[in-house]
């Protein structure tokens, strides 16, 4: 059966001070779904298992994102994460605690689709 996309949710997250793209890619994630209550699977009858999650993050530094990290968010589904570049790094400078990291932002896109039929 083909694959047909029935929802796509968008997010933003940071890693203020840590300099930690993983951890703005979370955030980012969590926020796009964190403000929404959506039962798709229940909707079209199908089993949570079903869902086809395809995720995409873009930040400064898609390879400094660990995938799995945000792969373990998702209690169900069949989930599929890629990187890629976009977001920002916010330059700061060196405060007390003497890192200098940037301030990073990440954007998270997540579609959600089923393998079924058009009717």
């Amino acid at each position: 059966m083909p694959k047909h996309r029935v929802l796509t949710e968008f997010g933003m997250g940071t890693s203020l001070r840590r300099g930690d793209y993983t951890q703005a890619a979370k955030r980012a994630l969590q926020d796009a779904l964190w403000h929404n209550s959506i039962n798709m699977a229940e909707l079209f009858g199908f089993p949570k298992e079903a869902m086809i999650v395809d995720v995409e993050i873009a930040c400064q530094n898609p390879d400094a994102v660990d995938t799995s990290a945000i792969t373990d968010i998702f209690p169900y589904g069949q989930i599929s994460v890629k990187t890629a570049p976009g977001g920002l790094d916010i330059p700061r400078p060196q405060g007390q605690d003497g890192s200098g990291h940037p301030t990073i932002i990440a954007h998270a896109a997540i579609n959600v689709s089923f393998d079924m039929e058009r009717t």
